[in-house]
């Protein structure tokens, strides 16, 4: 059995951690042998976070070679294209449509880029485009963009929907259970 290489990548305070441990617990539920790592501590002052799930038979590193991931769900639309070259040619990446300007697009130092999605559909990528925060939004909370998020994630993976709803239940707060249920129920539609 292969590995399933996947990258979370985002900015701090969007949800990454919770949408990264989610995913872990999923597959560790169906059986996988799984490793998980994310770095947060730039989060602090609103810089790129990013976390990675490698599921399979056995799995040894949670470290995914350069060029081997399978998929990236990209928080930011920058984000997703600073992860790019990890990804291996054909891979499919979630991208929200959300824009957080760095603090260097801020300061006008530089220009935040145009034509992301087409940017990243040049280098042989699989682009999955999703309005995440609306659809959280309209789903009661705005906050719960990183489920919709797995959501979509959710239909390319091999994992059982009943799974994922049981780990989100375990992994959100008791009063937003229902609405998180709600959002991923929109992500995957």
């Amino acid at each position: 059995m292969s590995i399933t290489n996947i990258l979370i990548s985002g900015v701090g305070g969007q949800g990454l951690v919770v949408a990264t441990k989610i995913l872990a617990e999923t597959a560790f539920r169906e059986g996988y042998d799984i490793r998980t790592s994310d770095v947060i501590g730039l989060s602090q002052r609103g810089g790129m976070v990013w976390g990675s799930v490698r599921f399979g038979e056995k799995v040894y590193s949670p470290i995914i070679p350069k060029g081997e991931g399978d998929i990236l769900v990209a928080m930011e639309k920058l984000e997703g294209l600073r992860w790019v070259k990890s990804l291996r040619n054909g891979a499919k990446v979630i991208i929200n449509d959300e824009v957080i300007f760095p603090n260097r697009v801020l300061i006008e130092k530089e220009e935040y880029p145009e034509n992301i999605e087409d940017k990243v559909k040049s280098k042989g990528l699989d682009v999955i485009p999703i309005e995440a925060n609306k659809i959280a939004k309209d789903s009661g909370n705005i906050k719960t963009a990183n489920i919709v998020l797995l959501g979509c994630l959710s239909k390319l993976l091999p994992f059982k929907e009943e799974s994922w709803i049981e780990v989100i239940k375990d992994n959100v707060p008791k009063s937003t259970i229902d609405v998180n249920i709600k959002a991923f129920k929109q992500g995957r539609a």
